[in-house]
């Protein structure tokens, strides 16, 4: 408690009880301590005898003087750093420490302390060490000061990130999971601002400050983990973190981070979820500029284009250019835009092979994909326009034209094999969903139980396709729309893997009243935990559950209701009297 005041050569508690010890008169000794130690204003001796007749103790008065005092020293601690000559401020500031810091385990002090270090843009490194090697003391100090003891200790600032990344990855994981299904409110609903104003994204952005060193590490940190994980939501949590400091007008960091601009550009079109031309071509410029022998910022640049969010842009900006170049009878080789968004979701979809290689080339272009993919799936569309015109002309004079059933065996096939053609053909899966299309839905559902890396059971498709499929729900009455979505699709993969058992119980907790009963009931049985389930699995079906037996008629109501008729006594006619 008085730590370091003898240093100072001020008497504290040990000094008072040493001198009582070996005194003959305590009451003398004790008024001569006060004496010497009291607040040394003549005018004050004279005026303390007032608090003693209105019972004030000694002590509360001089701890309100203390008190004072200290919020007065605060005020000009903060008035030095802000005045004069930086370096007339800064020696003061020294000055002061130098004079105060014996004093920093004081707790009554230490705020004065930690001010004036919190104030310094380089506290001397003989007393960042103590702090460091101090728990009570580290902890209380200004971030201003940590970020000092960080930029030279990547362990410690390496376990100080650590959990915020944990918990950024649990929102994630959380917000994918759940127990909402809309079209209009999902994971990617919120603005690229909004997510940005996050905790763990204003903690990090507060911790970095403008230490470009502490930005580097913290992007070395998500490439590691992006590494050991292959979780996307790192790559997020990388671009929102250079906006953030973007928002803040971080120059010292964002004029050296090669990928701001890019970012900076991706952002604006992530917010309007769709690329349009002019960004396109400045995004084009950016990927064109990467001159030779910097090759490496396009380890950065895949990162960002991996990012779900822009890919989800970028994906959905594909579906529409391709309805665009129907109408427009173009073919997609010809449409430069169009070629522009493969190319990036190729880089994007490609950021971990590159990283993990530190081959900094982009990917090829697949040139079936353009050639076949593509077009297969524009007259996946002319059918649905053919189909859809057929059905409003008149009865004499429609067609014997059935929805076609069947997909193209080279569809399965490029699901399977090609990562970008996989990813555009899932999304144009939901935009059929979205549109309320049930037929084209059931003819291409099959070719998702087998997709490149399982894409068709990640947790981000699987979120977005029971947000969608919100809007086919009368669908579920029907015996065939059920068999293809649950025993086709869904159950498939329920028993190697959870997140799908997770997400088939989601869009049943939801929509279970409008599934059939039988089905429903059956359901029901498919879908019960093994012992090697998890809680949230476990959870989630006790919650099905629950909903099921609410919904069960009560055995009151099952029985026969009784007859509501009166049996009316004979009454004899006059004839019979």
């Amino acid at each position: 408690m008085f730590a370091g005041l003898q240093e100072l050569g001020v008497a504290n508690g040990e000094d008072l009880k040493e001198t009582l010890t070996n005194c003959t008169e305590p009451l003398k000794a004790i008024e001569q301590f006060q004496t010497e130690n009291g607040v040394l204003l003549p005018s004050l001796q004279s005026a303390l005898p007032f608090l003693d007749l209105h019972g004030t103790p000694r002590l509360e008065f001089h701890q309100s003087v203390f008190d004072e005092l200290r919020e007065k020293l605060l005020e000009r601690v903060s008035a030095i750093a802000s005045e004069g000559k930086v370096e007339e401020r800064y020696k003061k500031l020294e000055d002061l420490l130098e004079k105060s810091f014996s004093l920093v385990k004081m707790p009554s002090i230490q705020p004065v302390v930690m001010c004036v270090m919190k104030h310094l843009p380089k506290v001397p490194e003989k007393k960042l060490k103590l702090v460091m090697a101090d728990k009570d003391l580290y902890k209380a100090c200004a971030v201003e000061v940590k970020r000092q003891i960080w930029q030279d200790n990547q362990a410690l600032f390496g376990d100080e990130v650590s959990p915020l990344l944990k918990q950024y990855i649990l929102e994630k994981e959380n917000t994918l999971f759940s127990s909402d299904l809309s079209v209009l409110h999902n994971f990617f609903s919120p603005s690229p601002k909004t997510r940005r104003q996050g905790e763990v994204v204003q903690k990090l952005t507060q911790m970095i400050g403008k230490n470009v060193k502490l930005y580097d590490m913290v992007l070395q940190f998500l490439r590691t983990l992006f590494l050991r994980t292959r979780n996307v939501h790192y790559c997020t949590l990388r671009a929102e973190l250079l906006m953030s400091l973007h928002d803040l007008d971080i120059s010292e960091i964002c004029t050296v981070d090669p990928c701001h601009k890019f970012t900076w550009c991706l952002d604006a079109c992530i917010r309007e979820k769709f690329v349009d031309n002019k960004r396109a071509r400045e995004l084009q410029g950016f990927l064109d500029g990467v001159k030779k022998g910097q090759e490496q910022v396009l380890g950065d640049l895949s990162m960002i284009l991996c990012d779900p969010f822009a890919i989800n842009t970028l994906a959905l900006s594909t579906i529409r250019h391709l309805q665009e170049l129907v109408g427009q009878d173009t073919l997609p080789r010809e449409s430069s835009d169009l070629l522009l968004l493969l190319r990036m979701l190729s880089l994007g979809q490609g950021a971990w092979d590159m990283i993990d290689s530190q081959v900094f080339r982009e990917p090829k272009m697949e040139h079936e994909l353009i050639t076949k993919f593509l077009p297969m799936l524009m007259s996946f569309v002319v059918d649905d326009y053919t189909f859809n015109v057929d059905q409003k002309l008149p009865s004499e004079e429609k067609g014997p034209i059935p929805y076609p059933s069947t997909i193209p065996e080279a569809f399965t096939k490029f699901l399977q094999e090609h990562r970008i053609a996989c990813e555009v053909g899932l999304y144009y899966i939901l935009h059929i969903t979205k549109q309320r299309n049930k037929n084209a839905f059931l003819r291409l559902l099959p070719a998702l139980v087998e997709t490149f890396s399982d894409l068709a059971f990640s947790d981000i498709f699987l979120h977005l396709l029971t947000g969608n499929l919100t809007l086919l729900s009368d669908e579920l009455a029907l015996e065939d729309f059920c068999t293809s979505l649950f025993d086709g699709f869904f159950l498939t993969a329920c028993s190697r893997k959870e997140n799908v058992h997770r997400h088939m119980l989601r869009l049943l907790l939801h929509l279970h009243h409008k599934v059939a009963p039988a089905k429903l009931e059956s359901l029901q049985k498919a879908l019960e935990p093994t012992k090697q389930s998890g809680e949230a699995v476990k959870d989630l079906y006790n919650q099905l559950s629950e909903k099921l037996e609410l919904r069960k008629p009560s055995p009151a109501q099952v029985a026969e209701t009784p007859s509501m008729e009166l049996t009316l006594p004979t009454v004899p006619t006059p004839a019979s009297l």
